[in-house]
């Protein structure tokens, strides 16, 4: 069930990221108005598939899709 949980969650970050040269996860999180567990579920989703790379901009997890 967290499984099925994990993939959903990954869409919509997928599709919020579509629309944008990148997010940091603040912004992430407003888009898709997820709480911070569920946010780091889809993250760690799309980052196993090597769907999205992340990296540190002044402090702030920047997301962006690869």
């Amino acid at each position: 069930m967290l499984k099925e949980k994990a993939g959903v969650i990954a869409g919509q970050i997928w599709n919020a990221l579509n629309e944008t040269d990148g997010l940091t996860a603040k912004q992430l999180k407003k888009a898709t108005k997820l709480v911070d567990k569920d946010l780091f579920l889809g993250l760690g989703w799309l980052l196993r598939e090597n769907k999205v790379s992340v990296c540190d901009a002044d402090g702030e997890l920047l997301v962006k899709l690869n």
